[in-house]
């Protein structure tokens, strides 16, 4: 069993829920099929376990350190990424005209997942890179796209995001970083940028910073801010690399997972001229990052999951093969040991993983489904259905599994007992990794305010009316199905309920407590959304059965219908009474105050 993929998981969500097959019929992806798809996962997966998975403890043990002149991270980490792009990989999704493999980006990102599962530190250079390459194709002028795509395409130069400053952290109001035209082009940024992942390294030969910024004619707040391509070394017009553009490494943050990945303060024109191309419009850096924030979000979330398929995996081989106790009726002390996995809890522990991994996966891969969708979309009015129901549920995509993702390596590291809390096996840095998910693209809060404060009522609730129409047609399904009826049911008075509270919350008067509880609106909402994707899913399951009683893959569908009926019984009836507790405007946090937390 590889513990960095499920690969019949993966081709049941691919295939048989999400219908992969329709979407490679398009002309924009005639270079795949089944076969084609099947080696490149297969190129990924030996990749993926030979050079990334082989050293993922080491990383983790010795993070990169700064000497004050350079930071020194294991040779391994270069070997992995330039393996990685020798590969393609670092093109994959992108088109070909601009160099790219043009894949569709459901499969891009089931292949970016088996490297994030087994190695995060090392995937989080290519998954940056990929950011800030898509963020320039997408707002970039030609001449840039000419010029800093290809080596970033190629795997030569990586790229970071820098928002975050050490006085603003998540309120990119307070952003303080100004650009000053110096003619012929050009700007010089003066600043600091705090949290930059990735943001120094030896590894690759160049690295691009997209960076927010001020003009000095950029009005107050987030529609002041531009966004500027920074390069570490200048770029000649020619493509070679000129001297050092000034940007100092203040120092690496050292945090609790992610090790392997550089993570800086570094500060822009400290000692010098550093040099700033702007990308796209003045005073439109905010609108420039939304270009890739839907892709990026829902990478967040895809990683979330993919540290929680680690421990599910890792920690369902262990109590297939650890010895342990007896059942609770056998009381002869003599009688041979069951493996843990026999056990009642041990049971739930890894049940409560499948359905938060397994559900979250088929989350993500409907999303970049949506992505692919839009990509080969030729209505207009089809387009806007599908970015409106991207739009809705991005919020849900990336911080969902952030949330119960991490549930699902806090219960691996339970199955292993006090082997799990030890550094000796590797759930507890699954844990620590996957806990920075939170923070990622926004804080698990911040979606909460956006998906109860603008996303359910945007365009007097279009949004959500596109994916209650989903929904329904799922729902629709079920109740015509006689093993499936209960879910239907669940999942429309669920979904009831999602609308009540969005309705109730939408006629207070008071903002700060219409959003006071919106991360719990933000869990249930995701909730009911991972419902739907288990009905899908048992559905599929359910009717290869019926079609072929003694179906080859008869235990991968039991343990599909399964894992549903554990999500309608044991979470999916949470969501009530956090709906209700958000519709009645209960101001308990928002009323609190400072002093009483501990008494003046």
């Amino acid at each position: 069993m590889s513990m960095i993929v499920n690969r019949r998981d993966l081709d049941f969500l691919m295939y048989e829920v999400m219908d992969l097959d329709r979407l490679l019929a398009h002309p924009r992806y005639q270079d795949y099929d089944r076969d084609v798809i099947s080696a490149v996962l297969d190129t990924a997966e030996n990749i993926a376990e030979d050079k990334f998975l082989s050293c993922a403890a080491a990383l983790d043990a010795h993070e990169p350190t700064f000497d004050g002149q350079k930071v020194r991270i294991m040779p391994e980490v270069k070997q992995a990424l330039d393996t990685y792009a020798e590969a393609g990989f670092f093109a994959a999704a992108f088109d070909q005209t601009l160099g790219g493999l043009q894949m569709p980006f459901m499969v891009s990102s089931a292949l970016g997942g088996l490297f994030t599962c087994a190695n995060v530190g090392i995937a989080s250079y290519f998954f940056l890179t990929q950011a800030a390459a898509n963020m320039l194709a997408a707002c970039g002028s030609p001449a840039q796209k000419a010029l800093y795509l290809p080596p970033m395409l190629a795997g030569r130069w990586y790229g970071t995001m820098c928002l975050s400053e050490p006085q603003a952290g998540s309120s990119l109001s307070d952003i303080r970083t100004k650009a000053t035209p110096v003619g012929d082009g050009r700007y010089r940024i003066e600043g600091s940028k705090m949290w930059i992942s990735g943001g120094e390294q030896e590894i690759s030969d160049n690295i691009i910073h997209m960076v927010l910024a001020r003009l000095p004619d950029g009005p107050p707040g987030v529609k002041g801010l531009s966004l500027f391509l920074v390069p570490k070394f200048r770029v000649n017009a020619d493509g070679s690399l000129g001297a050092k553009n000034n940007i100092a490494l203040a120092g690496l943050n050292h945090k609790m997972g992610h090790r392997g990945t550089t993570n800086c303060l570094l500060n822009f024109g400290e000692q010098g001229d550093c040099f700033a191309e702007l990308v796209g419009e003045p005073h439109q850096g905010l609108a420039a990052m939304f270009h890739m924030m839907n892709e990026a979000r829902v990478g967040v979330g895809h990683g979330a999951v993919m540290s929680g398929l680690a421990g599910y995996l890792y920690s369902l081989d262990y109590a297939r093969n650890r010895p342990q106790g007896r059942h609770p009726h056998e009381k002869d002390p003599t009688s041979p040991q069951v493996m843990i996995i026999e056990h009642a809890d041990v049971k739930r522990l890894l049940m409560a993983q499948k359905a938060y991994v397994e559900g979250g996966l088929a989350l993500v891969t409907y999303c970049a489904g949506l992505i692919d969708q839009q990509a080969v979309a030729e209505d207009q009015i089809e387009r806007q259905r599908l970015s409106l129901l991207l739009e809705i549920l991005t919020p849900v995509a990336k911080s969902w599994p952030a949330e119960y993702c991490l549930e699902a390596n806090k219960y691996a590291i339970q199955v292993l007992g006090g082997y799990g809390y030890t550094r000796d096996y590797p759930v507890e840095r699954f844990y620590r990794d996957n806990r920075l998910n939170h923070i990622h693209e926004g804080t698990h809060a911040i979606h909460g305010l956006d998906l109860l404060g603008r996303k359910v009522r945007m365009q007097d609730g279009a949004a959500l009316a596109v994916l209650e129409a989903e929904i329904k047609k799922t729902a629709v399904e079920a109740l015509e199905r006689l093993d499936m009826v209960g879910y239907g049911e669940d999942l429309c008075r669920a979904f009831a309920a999602l609308k009540d509270c969005a309705r109730a919350v939408g006629r207070a008067g008071d903002m700060n407590r219409m959003l006071a509880n919106a991360t719990v609106y933000l869990d249930a909402f995701g909730h009911v959304v991972v419902a739907w994707m288990w009905l899908r899913q048992a559905l599929v399951a359910g009717a290869a059965l019926a079609e072929q009683p003694d179906h080859p893959d008869e235990d991968f569908y039991r343990g599909k219908l399964a894992a549903c009926r554990y999500f309608y019984a044991h979470e999916l009836p949470s969501v009530h009474a956090k709906f209700t507790l958000v519709a009645s405007l209960d101001d308990s946090c928002l009323t609190m105050q400072d002093s009483w937390f501990t008494g003046r």
